[in-house]
């Protein structure tokens, strides 16, 4: 992940929580934690800003206008807010963009579970 955040312009990520510190290697990473990045632009197989970093656990993380997403586990990402509506499964993901990145075209939240 740290090196895809690294093609992107600073100016267009945002880092929930401590997941900055995290990512730069500047805190631990716990064990049970997930890294989700998502971003809002998909162009010729890529993802893209501005685009949102969130590193820790369970959690239903609002994300309007997703188009595409990568994880370091398996989340879901759904249709509604609140982890509503239909949700699908990164692990199964439809359309793969480089980067191990998922085309998730109309999402609006993702369901981060237990890392264990």
């Amino acid at each position: 992940m740290k090196e895809f955040l690294a093609t992107i312009d600073p100016s267009e990520i945002t880092y929930t929580g401590n997941s900055k510190n995290i990512i730069d290697g500047l805190e631990p990473l716990a064990p049970d934690t997930i890294t989700v990045v998502y971003c809002s632009i998909v162009s010729s197989g890529l993802c893209g800003g501005p685009c949102t970093t969130y590193v820790g656990g369970p959690t239903c993380l609002a994300a309007p206008s997703t188009n595409c997403l990568s994880a370091t586990e398996n989340v879901a990402f759904c249709d509604r807010g609140g982890c509503g509506g239909s949700c699908n499964n990164f692990a199964s993901c439809g359309t793969h963009l480089q980067g191990n990145f998922c085309s998730t075209p109309g999402t609006a939240s993702i369901l981060v579970p237990n890392g264990d």
